[in-house]
């Protein structure tokens, strides 16, 4: 082999090398143990700088340094009451991801969570804290209309029907509110799961046209909910995800379980009529809402 072959040789694999060496941090997650300590974990070949911020959007200027060069692939953050974004740096390429809790932690809400982070197409993954799904939130205590505040939600469209949204009103105020009237009589829990499922998004169409529109807006983070947070808003984070390109594997982990898996729903299906007859007994249910958020009742059939 000549000089000249040995030396382009040498500059490939000094190429490949560098382009090892310049992967960023992959699996990253951020998890929360039942005492509350929150803990980031992640993959990685290198040293991995790691960051706190209060921001989804802020850079490392503006975010605590953690740990440096931590090589054991995790970390405990601190904890308090405001969300945390956490950012991992490699600090040979200088290479920044950006990773959160999923599930924001409240004492007395169902399933609200952030769909940031799921990949989609061109290798790009959804922007966290800009979008939620959520259960129904009649039940919130003062802390977690405290946090849900700190998420500086701009909108927030309901998804559930007329009879759900008196039966249990939410408890999150100053977010403009949208909601399209229908029947819970309309929804066919006879079918199979399969073809509920896939009659799911007709028959929410008035609902999802504002969840896209907001979105293709870009007014800023927004929560949508049905009562538990998983039927009907799973529904809607899929088509999300499917409109970004996302493939199978992001879809399927955003979907709702099926109904006898153990790890699914609620052995009191919300939208039962014992579910009803539970939710009639509460303090206070069946009030109108009293107009904390800024309503905009949208008639059915429009």
């Amino acid at each position: 082999m000549t000089r000249l072959k040995l030396e382009i040789l040498s500059l490939v694999l000094a190429a490949l090398s560098a382009n090892v060496a310049a992967a960023p941090p992959t699996d990253a997650t951020v998890e929360r143990n039942a005492s509350g300590a929150v803990f980031a974990y992640w993959t990685s070949a290198d040293p991995v700088d790691v960051f706190v911020a209060d921001r989804a959007d802020a850079g490392l200027k503006s975010a605590t340094l953690v740990s440096r060069a931590d090589t054991d692939g995790s970390a405990t953050l601190p904890t308090g009451d405001k969300r945390s974004y956490v950012l991992l740096r490699d600090p040979r390429s200088g290479q920044v991801v950006r990773v959160a809790e999923r599930l924001v932690p409240l004492e007395r809400g169902s399933n609200f969570r952030d769909i940031g982070g799921y990949a989609v197409a061109g290798g790009r993954h959804v922007r966290w804290g800009l979008i939620y799904r959520s259960g129904a939130t009649p039940m919130l205590s003062e802390r977690d209309r405290e946090q849900i505040r700190a998420l500086v939600l701009t909108e927030m469209i309901d998804l559930r029907s007329d009879e759900e949204r008196v039966l249990a009103p939410s408890r999150i105020d100053g977010v403009h509110y949208s909601a399209v009237g229908y029947s819970m009589t309309s929804l066919n829990f006879t079918a199979s799961v399969t073809d509920s499922y896939r009659a799911m998004p007709l028959g929410l169409r008035p609902q999802l046209r504002l969840l896209f529109a907001s979105l293709l807006r870009g007014d800023g983070p927004l929560v949508y909910n049905c009562s538990a947070g998983q039927d009907r808003t799973g529904i809607a984070t899929a088509l999300i995800l499917s409109a970004r390109g996302a493939p199978g594997a992001a879809r399927v982990a955003a979907a709702p379980p099926p109904r006898d898996d153990p790890g699914g729903l609620p052995p009191l299906d919300p939208l039962s009529p014992a579910a009803e007859r539970d939710a009639a007994d509460r303090p206070g249910a069946g009030r109108e809402q009293s107009g904390r958020c800024a309503v905009r009742e949208i008639p059915a059939g429009r």
